[in-house]
């Protein structure tokens, strides 16, 4: 029902969609019911019975069923005694009254596909839409749980199946329990015996697909659960294919990824079985009520009184021998929607997934930046199956237009200190306050566009150096770009690409050095000019001249910016306003490099373990 609303946008299409499927219905039953009774009057009625019909005179005419077939009966009787035309024009007519049947039917079929195909494949956009949107809504904590793979089995293999399995069902799911109503309310009318047995034996068969059903469901939902594992791992395979190869690893990853294939190779053959099991065994259901049919359907017509004619028995079997069609579609449908089930649940999980970093209903609107960031007594604790204290009561301002460098052991809460200033997380205990203003209470938005980051992984994407330098700043204009490069020492070298600017970089900006990538995000970073600026190991995974093309544009970045430097190189922040030391999770030392030095502390440990490395 979920998916069903998300078909609001698309109603006209939806409703165009029923109405000429209740067309195509009703043209395939006046089909079916015209023939075997107008046969019956051509061939096997006598010159006596025609008088007598046209004695009776013409039927007044009603909205009941039968007033429209004596009308019937009459007219083509009148045909069939006239002398100009006689019974040769009344089969001819009667053959042409089926094909426009037919062709009306046929058409109201198409055109019902035809106004279904914006429906579904609306709605699927709108769901990858939807996902999207909640993957970069939901804050990074969600991530360090779920595996990148999975996420993106959902957005890609689920989404698809709702494509397949439900949005394609979904109209045979309505249509065929119209087709056989009508079809079996024709039945009731024609022979209500006839029909008590089909109401007594379809039960059956319906009690038989829904316990397939529920399982086949259960199926499924543990296929796309192999399937996200197998993504995940082919994910990780070309993320680390350097470090496999190095390690000669190649045969235990594949035997991992071997194994986890044949997981989602059995569950899916179980699944086919099962769905492929639909048709056939709705078919011979089918095949056996209708035998029933018509062994008690012959012994009524074959009895004494007679009580069912040959031609209304003809015609009952024709309409019961077209509600199994339907009802095949209809079982078939049933199963797809199981298994689109398994797969919307899953992306239910994430569209459900909690999101707390969210804006306040009242929350302010930060316009800059003028006296100070404040962690007032900030305790963080990882959540989920980490479930570990990462930050302990740390109480620390960072002034205005000062350098505050965080320091200590790797694990000892450095970047989540940092982290949270942009609200990546936001502390368990305590708060933060920008200019007094605690950043829970402002626009996420107005907040995160105060402050650069540039990270010691340089996050770069599959596009043009001057895109990637101008991301989140597409109003920016060339000069600007290329100032921004000119600050970041960037300029010469982007120049010497075969495309310059235009330059693709490749995936992750495969295409570039390690110092070449810094030099455009720090690039990227000059052009947001914020005012408030968090650098994550900037320069630790370069080279000695990369390093020192980089830190003349980290200087110059920093200059009149209020900056929090994470640092593992203590040769980098020695010119820093205030050094924090961070051991566990808390504030151990703070001071300047010279004042740490002299006390003899876990700073003067770390900088001589780095100055006799």
């Amino acid at each position: 029902m979920r998916i069903v609303r998300l078909v609001k946008p698309y109603w006209g299409y939806a409703l165009l969609n029923i109405s000429l499927n209740i067309f195509s219905v009703v043209f395939n039953l006046f089909s079916l019911t015209m023939v075997a009774p107008f046969l019956d009057l051509l061939f096997l009625k006598s010159d006596s019975d025609y008088a007598a019909r046209l004695a009776k005179g013409a039927p007044e005419i009603t909205l009941s069923v039968d007033a429209l077939v004596d009308g019937f009966y009459y007219y083509f009787t009148s045909i069939i005694v006239d002398p100009e035309r006689g019974k040769l024009y009344a089969l001819v007519l009667i053959c042409a009254l089926v094909v426009v049947m037919f062709f009306l039917k046929n058409l109201c079929r198409y055109l019902a596909m035809f106004f279904l195909a914006p429906v579904r494949n609306g709605v699927v956009k709108d769901l990858r839409n939807a996902m999207h949107r909640k993957v970069m809504d939901l804050p990074l904590s969600y991530y360090s749980d779920e595996r990148k793979g999975d996420i993106i089995s959902r957005m890609t293999s689920d989404t698809q199946e709702i494509e397949w399995s439900v949005m394609s069902s979904l109209e045979a799911a309505f249509r065929e329990p119209l087709t056989i109503t009508l079809f079996l309310v024709t039945m009731v009318v024609i022979s209500p015996q006839l029909t008590l047995f089909v109401f007594i034996l379809l039960p059956i068969t319906a009690f038989l697909i829904t316990r397939i059903g529920k399982s086949l469901k259960r199926t499924s939902t543990k296929t796309k659960e192999h399937l996200g594992s197998l993504l995940s791992i082919m994910e990780e395979t070309l993320s680390g294919l350097r470090i496999i190869k190095a390690f000669n690893a190649q045969r235990e990853v594949q035997e991992k990824f071997e194994a986890t294939n044949r997981n989602f190779t059995r569950t899916s053959i179980r699944m086919y079985r099962k769905v492929d099991l639909a048709s056939p065994l709705s078919e011979f259901m089918g095949a056996c009520v209708l035998v029933v049919v018509m062994y008690f359907g012959g012994k009524l017509v074959l009895a004494s009184d007679a009580s069912l004619s040959a031609a209304m028995f003809i015609t009952f079997i024709a309409v019961f021998s077209q509600i199994i069609p339907p009802a095949k579609a209809f079982t078939n449908a049933f199963y797809n929607i199981q298994k689109g089930i398994a797969s919307a649940e899953r992306i239910n999980n994430i569209l459900d997934a909690e999101n707390d970093i969210i804006d306040r209903e009242d929350a302010a609107e930060l316009t800059g930046f003028t006296d100070k960031i404040h962690y007032s007594n900030v305790s963080f604790t990882y959540k989920g199956a980490r479930n570990e204290q990462v930050l302990s009561e740390i109480d620390l301002v960072v002034p205005k237009g000062k350098t505050i460098a965080l320091v200590g052991q790797s694990g000892s809460g450095k970047t989540t200190l940092a982290d949270m200033l942009p609200r990546f997380y936001d502390p368990v205990q305590g708060k933060i306050t920008v200019d007094g203003l605690n950043i829970k209470d402002a626009k996420l938005d107005s907040l995160r566009a105060l402050i650069g980051v540039v990270s010691q992984e340089s996050i770069l994407f599959n596009d043009t150096i001057a895109n990637n330098i101008s991301f989140g700043k597409n109003e920016a204009t060339q000069a600007e770009i290329e100032e921004a490069a000119k600050i970041a020492n960037a300029h010469d070298f982007i120049m010497q690409m075969p495309d310059g600017y235009q330059t693709n970089i490749g995936d992750r900006g495969g295409k570039l050095s390690g110092g070449q990538r810094q030099r455009i995000s720090i690039a990227r970073a000059v052009l947001k000019n914020p005012p408030i600026l968090i650098l994550d190991e900037a320069t630790s995974a370069l080279d000695t001249e990369s390093e020192r093309l980089v830190q003349e544009a980290l200087t110059k970045l920093m200059a009149n910016r209020t900056t929090l430097v994470i640092a593992h190189r203590l040769s980098t922040i020695q010119h820093a306003d205030e050094i924090i030391v961070l051991n566990k999770g808390v504030i151990e030392e703070r001071g300047t490099h010279f004042e740490l030095l002299e006390k003899r502390g876990l700073y003067r440990r770390l900088y001589e373990l780095q100055s006799f490395a």
